[in-house]
Order: structure tokens, then sequence, then C-alpha cells
């Protein structure tokens, strides 16, 4: 099944007009920032699923698939936000706390402001904006699959620049996750300042630092 307009569009017949899906990126890692978007696509136009052809959830995509859609999701929309908490941050709250200051952050650049949200499992409580808050919610909402891809993209791209300043970990390959390769960086090298010290893998090795 193909993310679709469902949801949007139900919003859209009981007045609301401004609808942005979210979705974050990075969360698992043991490194670099946790990345979110925010998206609002122009429900009224009636070819938007055509003018989105191929548009998944992130994971579902290769690279070159991500990549080829990151920016024609950013002329179409009507609007988006990204926002990026860096590790030093995580590890100062949570990451469920830094994946909700990405979002919020993501959604103070919307313009107009949204009148409804749809998230992949996170609430905004703090928020007083309607919401809903589904699991799969990037497999099945096209706006929340377009903010998968913006941070996504957003996520990898940053660890790739992160790479040129700490090369000895790999960052371009894995982005950070749990790989053996990054296990073996670790073991040879300590963890650097953009790891996640917080993280049950990274704890032990804090001391290094």
């Amino acid at each position: 099944m193909w993310p679709h307009l469902d949801k949007e569009i139900a919003l859209l017949v009981q007045g609301y007009s401004f609808v942005a899906g979210l979705d974050e990126a990075g969360r698992g890692a043991w490194a670099g920032p946790v990345v979110a978007a925010a998206v609002m696509l122009p429900l009224h136009q009636p070819d938007l699923p055509q003018q989105l052809a191929g548009l998944n959830d992130s994971k579902k995509l290769t690279v070159h698939q991500r990549e080829q859609l990151f920016s024609p999701i950013q002329q179409i929309a009507l609007g988006y936000g990204i926002g990026v908490i860096s590790a030093e941050a995580i590890d100062a709250t949570n990451i469920l706390a830094a994946t909700r200051q990405a979002m919020m952050a993501a959604i103070r650049q919307l313009s107009p402001t949204p009148q409804y949200l749809l998230l992949d499992y996170v609430r905004l409580s703090q928020l007083n904006i309607p919401q809903d808050s589904f699991p799969k919610a990037d497999t099945i909402s096209l706006s929340v699959a377009a903010a998968s891809i913006l941070a996504k993209v957003t996520r990898d791209r940053l660890m790739v620049e992160l790479h040129e300043q700490y090369p000895h970990y790999g960052f371009d390959q894995h982005k950070g996750y749990g790989t053996s390769l990054h296990q073996q960086a670790l073991n040879e090298h300590g963890p650097c300042p953009i790891h996640r010290l917080s993280f049950k893998p990274l704890q032990s090795l804090a001391l290094l630092l």
C-alpha cells in the first residue's frame, strides 16, 4: 500500500485547509542529530498525488529516489520546516524530548500556521493544535511520507558533512546508526563529540572523552 491523502481530505472536508504531516529521522542512531520535518501539502490541488508520484515512506526508497523527491516536495508544499536537535541536546534530555523539540522547531517555520497535525506515534501535547498520532503514519499519510523524506535526506546530508570532521567513524556510510563498522570504530577510537553518550552502547565508552 502506498501513502495516500484519505486522512488529509477527510480533514479538508471538516474545514481544515492547512494540515501538516510530521516525521523524524535519526531517533535510534548512536551519533549525530535527530531531525524532524513538517510538510503542508496543497490539498485543494486535484492532481497532487500525480505530482508526487513515487513518494513513499523514506525507509522504503533508495538514496537516489529520496534525493529525487527532496526538491519537488519543497516546491509543491504550501509550507515546510526542518528542525535539527544536536546529540548534546539529546544527552541533556532524552531522545523523545529531543524529537519533540525538533518537531516544534519544524512547525515554527510553517506559514501559514497549521490547523491540524498528523504524526507518527509522537504527540505534541504542549501545542494547542488538533492532532492525530498513529502507527506507521509515514506509510499511510502522503503528508507524513513527504516529511519523512525531508527529514531523512537532511539528516543524511548532515552526517556526510560530519564525516569530513570525524572521518574515522564511517558516518558517510552508516549515518551514525549502530553497525559493526561503527562499533569497530568506537572500539578503536572511542566516542567523538557528536556521539550520544546517554545511549546504552556509548555509556561504557563515555569516560574516554
